[in-house]
């Protein structure tokens, strides 16, 4: 996988996270992230510059990462509905995890982030789909 061609979105409120999420990209390649502290910057963005994966916070003001989800997947104007979107959050539980499952996320990793679970996938949401 070419990591420099891809343009990831990392959606969270706590910038400190955010520059962990952007440092752990870059060290594989990736040149092209944008950040967003919360879904509807995030939607602004996606309006935009075209994405190729989000990374995003389940609990954020004044747009949760559920809320963005749904939005990426139901909306009219989303102009891609089918990007994967891994959900990062804090929150333990299983039912997180399946709730967020039914509003179209892709992963769903819990604080804090692995790199080689974040390289792997990443590697399998993106890796090309069989005709």
């Amino acid at each position: 996988m070419k990591y420099e061609l891809l343009r990831i979105l990392v959606v969270d409120d706590n910038h400190h996270f955010r520059t962990i999420l952007t440092t752990m990209l870059r060290s594989l390649g990736v040149s092209k992230i944008y950040e967003a502290s919360d879904g509807s910057s995030a939607l602004e963005l996606m309006r935009v510059h075209d994405m190729d994966m989000v990374l995003a916070d389940l609990s954020m003001e004044p747009m949760d990462g559920l809320d963005l989800v749904r939005l990426i997947r139901n909306a009219p104007d989303s102009k891609n509905d089918m990007i994967p979107v891994i959900m990062i959050t804090g929150n333990q539980g299983g039912r997180h995890r399946d709730f967020a499952a039914t509003y179209g996320v892709n992963e769903y990793f819990n604080k804090p982030v692995k790199m080689d679970k974040l390289l792997a996938t990443a590697e399998k949401l993106l890796a090309p789909k069989p005709a």
